[in-house]
Order: structure tokens, then sequence, then C-alpha cells
């Protein structure tokens, strides 16, 4: 920090277990990757690729030797887990994964729908050489999963091996956790939080009240994922009571 201030949170320090903050990559330019990590380098726990924009951006390799030079692990979306598994093609995918040198996995089933059982599966096979992050949580908006069915899926999930589990939210923050207005579905994620333990999840909270909103109900070191390349350095000065939404949150 560049000054000193009292009544400061304290946060954890890299590599965390929680306290994550997992950023967006949505298809940023070398230069672009470059600044962010000169900027918010030490704000980033881990990135997404997100989606399958990894299929389409130019220089894929480079911008990963980017990240990986820097210490931030990177890894390929869900949903391009998904693209590949409803082709039949879940070896590709594993040889991609293996081509890029990534530690990371996401397996997910937000957009295809798979037996859980297989979920599980592809979640056990991938954790021996895997960090593995799986999704619960539909990217229907109108597909409403009841709490004890997310309850349910994190816990077996996260029995499979997985690391983390994530909630589900997409990019814009209005479905999973979420209504469509963007507000948060409060008594699924207190439901949720009386079974699974909070450094196990990490909530997708893309807007600005989300992030607010998890910060107040969880405090300073929740994992908070989906967070756009402009808002990294905004969201750790939410985290400690340093913008007007959670000034008061940590003042003695």
């Amino acid at each position: 920090m560049n000054y000193f201030l009292k009544s400061v949170p304290e946060r954890t320090v890299k590599p965390r277990e929680s306290g994550l903050t997992m950023v967006m990559d949505k298809g940023l330019s070398l230069r672009e990757v470059e600044d962010m990590i000169e900027v918010s380098g030490e704000y980033i726990d881990i990135v997404k690729l997100g989606w399958a924009t990894s299929y389409v951006t130019p220089n894929l390799d480079k911008k990963i030797q980017l990240y990986q030079k820097a210490g931030i692990p990177c890894y390929l979306g869900g949903t391009l887990f998904e693209a590949f598994v409803i082709r039949d093609q879940f070896e590709d995918y594993v040889k991609l994964v293996e081509k890029y040198k990534l530690e990371h996995i996401e397996v997910s089933d937000g957009s295809i729908t798979i037996d859980h059982d297989l979920k599980c599966e592809y979640i056990q096979k991938l954790t021996k050489n895997y960090t593995v992050l799986s999704e619960v949580g539909s990217k229907d908006a109108a597909k409403i999963i009841p709490p004890y069915k997310w309850i349910e899926q994190m816990q077996t999930e996260l029995d499979a091996g997985a690391w983390k589990v994530i909630g589900e939210a997409r990019e814009s923050g209005n479905v999973g956790l979420f209504r469509d207005s963007g507000e948060v579905r409060q008594g699924l994620v207190e439901e949720i939080l009386t079974k699974i333990p909070l450094d196990k999840i990490l909530w997708e909270a893309p807007q600005k009240s989300q992030q607010v909103w998890f910060i107040k109900l969880c405090g300073t070191n929740v994992n908070l994922g989906n967070i756009s390349t402009n808002d990294i350095i905004p969201l750790e000065t939410i985290r400690l009571g340093l913008r007007g939404d959670t000034f008061h949150q940590f003042l003695q």
C-alpha cells in the first residue's frame, strides 16, 4: 500500500484460499493484458478466458504465457468445456489444456444437460492432474433450481474433488444466484451458507451492487468472480472499506 490507514481490514495474501478475485478476460489484447497485470496484478488471483473466447482470440499462446509469467493462473471458460463435451470431444479438450500448459479446469453444465453423476465423474477424472473449479447453476433464467439442489450439487462436486464450486451468474449477473434485475436471491445464498463452507464457494458477482452485498454479508475475504478488468482495483477498495458502499463497514 502507498500509505498507512488505521482500521483497514486484513486481506489474505497470495496464493489465497479465501478472498479470491477471479477476473474475466473477454478478449483482451496482449498490450491490455500487460497493462492490467502492471496495475492490478497484485489483486488478481485467477483469470478466466470467458466462455469460448479462446477459440477466436488471436495470439492465445502469448496471452496465456503473459499470465503464467506473472504467476497468475488462468483457465478456459466452462462453456468451452461444454462445447467439447456435447460434441463428444472430451479427450480433445484435455489435449487442448495440455497444449497450453494450463493447471486449472472449469467443469460446468450451465448450457447443456449433463447427468450429475457423469459431471462428478469428469471432476474426479480431471482432479488427478488439474485443479478443478466446478460451476453450479443454469444460464437459463427460466430454470429455477431450488436451494436444496444447489447445496446437494455443490457438496457432491466438492466430494468429487473440486477445489472451489462456482455460483453461476453469467458475465451479466442476472441469472442463477440473481434475479433478472440483478438482485441477489438472498434466501438462496443464506441457505447455501448453512451447509457449504464459505471459503469453498466462488460467487460470480460482476455488478458492483452484488460485490458490495457479498462483502457486507461474508466479509472482506469472500471469493468473488466474473470481475471485469476495469473493476479489479475498485473491488479491492470495496473489500477494504475505502469506497462509500462499505465505508463504515470495518471502522472500529
